[in-house]
């Protein structure tokens, strides 16, 4: 699966009880280098990868941000949010590589920074919603360090962890056809989707993505060293001469809507390469939000961010983590407690600099898949976010739709973990199949992870297996179904 020797997925890498190569120096003992079957190089490679998979964050979040209006009337500024959200990306990627020493990049979580444009900062300002955000990171570094955390990871039956896995490669991709362009809404109630424009594959931008995916497919097919790298670099190189000579703009130009255009970023090389980077939202947080709209509807706002926080990451670390081939039999992986607290801290830290809630992100699967096993990785990777505030310009040249490719390929990598899911058993199978399918339906890995918690306890219970069920298991279900009703919960709250 990987373009680099490593582990295979299944299976963790370099157990206790195999003879492991000797470390060839300090820090390749530090980050585990040798003993991963990784080498420099390939972690140099596996960082870049996903620095470049993830790169459209710094330029979406700032879209999505900066378009939700406070109850005050106030708005985030677009060049701040891309500034702080480089620099919370960066220092928090490398902190997780420091102390989990794994491949895990972060960045600001797509679902929490959406939910909070559009539905929390109608009811408070800013600062205040980044208040909220910090609180719930304060309550996940809390619930990760007294160990239950850690408890309802351990409580996740292994069928479902795995069901996670492939539910994620699904997502991922998903959000690859629809970045791309391959999959569009059609606007109507059925079908809510449809290939393309009116059914067909019409724009350029979504040729390129096609043409990209099917050369990286090739490179990884052929076990290509670099091949993800070198199908994202192609694509890039042939978007720019494509630009160059037909100018085609991008998607959206202020009012004006243009179909075959780029989606967020048009590839061309920007005027000016360097930028200084304005960090005047660093600390602008306020917790007036329990005074302005009341503690409980407060609290509801937090309950629904520390849900859909804990589990989006719980999700996706059990998912890279099998696809690295660092989890074991029970889906657990090295250094576990270390990285459900730092992740708690990329939430406090996202508040803090208003650039919302940061979390392991799912891209970096794309560096898995290119080899990455350590925090070295982590270590590339967010030293180029740190330096990515400085060059914001030259960071938008890389198109969605070649980046899409990389997630198209990952997804796909990712899926191949269904084949040790246990499909002989309805009760297993209804669960893993709901956690499977909502996840990129429903566009949230939160919600998959609900559906196939709730369904696991309510059909393996009356099937007659209820002693197996973790009593946290029933606990976490109930939650869930508190976060599903959280609309009509909030409404009754007033």
């Amino acid at each position: 699966m990987s373009t680099a020797p490593s582990a295979a997925p299944n299976t963790p890498a370099a157990p206790d009880d195999v003879e492991t190569p000797e470390p060839k120096n300090g820090f390749d003992r530090f980050f585990e280098i040798t003993r991963r079957g990784s080498t420099i190089g390939t972690e140099v490679r596996g960082g870049v990868v996903t620095f470049v998979t993830m790169a459209y964050i710094v330029i979406l979040n700032p879209i999505i941000l900066s378009s939700g209006v406070d109850v005050d009337g106030n708005t985030l500024g677009f060049t701040q949010v891309a500034a702080t959200t480089a620099l919370t990306a960066g220092v928090m990627t490398v902190l997780f590589g420091l102390v989990t020493r794994l491949p895990f990049a972060f960045a600001a979580g797509l679902g929490i920074n959406s939910f909070l444009a559009v539905s929390v900062v109608g009811q408070v300002t800013w600062p205040e919603a980044m208040g909220l955000v910090v609180i719930n990171g304060l309550i996940i570094v809390l619930l990760a360090a007294t160990g239950l955390r850690r408890m309802i990871f351990d409580a996740v039956p292994i069928q479902l962890k795995l069901a996670i896995t492939v539910g994620i490669g699904l997502f991922i991709a998903f959000i690859g056809f629809v970045d791309a362009g391959f999959v569009t809404s059609t606007g109507a109630s059925s079908p809510p989707v449809g290939l393309g424009v009116n059914g067909s594959v019409a724009t350029v931008p979504t040729l390129i993505f096609v043409f990209t995916l099917l050369l990286t497919g090739i490179l990884v097919a052929r076990k290509v060293k670099g091949g993800i790298l070198i199908g994202l670099v192609t694509g890039t190189v042939v978007a720019l001469i494509v630009e160059a000579i037909w100018n085609i703009g991008p998607k959206f130009d202020g009012d004006e809507v243009n179909p075959g255009g780029w989606g967020l970023s048009v590839p061309e090389l920007p005027s000016s390469l360097v930028s200084v980077p304005d960090l005047s939202l660093v600390g602008q947080v306020s917790f007036g939000s329990f005074e302005r709209i009341g503690v409980l509807a407060a609290l509801m706002l937090v309950f629904t961010l520390v849900f859909t926080n804990f589990f989006d990451a719980m999700g996706t670390m059990t998912g890279l983590s099998k696809e690295a081939g660092l989890a074991n039999e029970k889906g657990d992986f090295p250094r576990i407690k270390s990285a459900l607290i730092v992740e708690g801290v990329g939430a406090v830290a996202g508040g803090f600099t208003s650039s919302s809630s940061n979390t392991v992100f799912i891209e970096s699967g794309a560096g898995i898949g290119e080899g990455a096993r350590t925090g070295f990785a982590n270590v590339v990777t967010g030293a180029l976010f740190l330096i990515a505030m400085f060059f914001t310009p030259l960071v938008s040249i890389v198109p969605t739709e070649v980046a899409a490719s990389a997630l198209v390929i990952v997804g796909a990598l990712m899926m191949s973990q269904i084949r040790f899911i246990d499909f002989s058993d309805f009760s297993i199978l209804l669960p893993v199949f709901l956690a499977i399918t909502v996840m990129p339906l429903t566009y949230s890995i939160a919600n998959g992870i609900g559906a196939g918690f709730i369904a696991w306890v309510v059909v393996r219970s009356l099937s007659g297996k209820a002693r197996e069920i973790s009593p946290l298991l029933w606990i976490v279900a109930a939650g869930f179904v508190l976060y599903f009703a959280r609309g009509p919960l909030e409404a009754v709250l007033g």
